[in-house]
């Protein structure tokens, strides 16, 4: 158990610096508003984008758990860079696509993305608020203003990507992407990673998986959280991949898909710094607490407990 100690918030403001620039950056992506306009250029309708989503929604599953098997194992700011070259790898695939097929293999790619992003700030953000505080106590406040940088970056990409594609091409903002998410690496490589998830004893690597997988298969906890995410994320996708087809066929200018697409992604941000303010994760551990003996907000809540640090913390690894 380690004890609170008084918070160093200008210490820990500095620290942050550099991940909170880096994640600004790789929110620029000026295609995203534009995305299913210049999908239904290259051969795109509602059919087939259901399968492009299927597709990088699948890969994403097979590599989380061992993306964040990486980042415990290796670095978690290394394992955020190699997900900025994946989302440049993708972007370039998909300016380059010309048909249904070469960007389904980019929207792939970009599965390897989302899997070595997901998590992995929450992660490196609790274990520095840890590390310099001695306390949990302001990580919902720090990963909520990291998620409103985050938002803002994304507001400001929509907005941008929408004026760029109306003055230009829809296929050019695909380019004028990657060199916005290359910039991100160097706010990654400038970032002190904390190393609070290396101080427990070293496991083989098989050991690491196995212990992994049973986690998953046999907690409760873990499993529920589980269920919440998946309907949560199937609620969003839906939002995400298929609200902008209203768009195309209102046949609206490309300039209007920004403000849309900004007023969406807004809404993460809002989100971020409302769990800050609301505390909605100890509510949510009550409500588990009174539900079932096997629940305490020391031990089930996830938000509440350390980013896994090792073999002693429940959770999927990295994450």
């Amino acid at each position: 158990m380690i004890k609170p100690r008084a918070a160093a918030p200008r210490t820990l403001t500095r620290r942050l610096l550099p991940l909170q620039v880096g994640v600004a950056l790789q929110g620029l992506i000026l295609w995203v508003p534009i995305e299913k306009l210049f999908m239904t250029q290259i051969g795109f309708d509602a059919a087939s984008v259901g399968v492009m989503a299927a597709a990088y929604a699948a890969v994403v599953p097979l590599l989380e758990v061992p993306s964040g098997i990486l980042a415990d194992r290796w670095s978690r700011s290394r394992v955020m860079i190699l997900g900025c070259v994946a989302l440049m790898i993708s972007t370039l695939i998909g300016g380059l696509s010309q048909n249904v097929l070469g960007y389904v293999i980019a929207a792939m790619v970009l599965g390897i993305y989302f899997a070595f992003s997901s998590g992995t700030v929450d992660s490196v953000v609790y274990d520095t608020v840890l590390e310099e505080t001695g306390s949990n106590e302001l990580y919902e406040t720090w990963i909520g203003r990291v998620r409103a940088v985050e938002s803002a970056a994304f507001v400001l990409s929509s907005l941008a990507g929408g004026v760029l594609a109306q003055y230009t091409s829809t296929r050019f903002t695909y380019f004028a992407t990657i060199p916005l998410v290359g910039l991100a690496i160097i706010g990654f490589l400038r970032f002190q990673e904390p190393r609070l998830h290396q101080a427990a004893e070293r496991v083989t690597l098989r050991s690491h998986v196995a212990l992994t997988f049973r986690t998953m298969i046999t907690s409760r906890a873990v499993l529920r959280v589980l269920f919440l995410v998946a309907a949560a994320g199937l609620l969003t996708q839906a939002v995400f991949e298929f609200g902008p087809l209203w768009l195309v066929e209102l046949a609206a200018p490309a300039v209007l898909y920004g403000p849309y697409w900004a007023a969406l992604v807004s809404t993460l941000g809002v989100g971020g710094l409302l769990v800050g303010k609301l505390h909605l994760e100890l509510k949510l551990c009550s409500h588990w607490s009174w539900r079932s003996s096997e629940f305490t907000p020391a031990s089930s809540c996830t938000m509440r407990c350390p980013p896994p640090s090792g073999p002693a913390c429940p959770q999927a690894p990295g994450r």
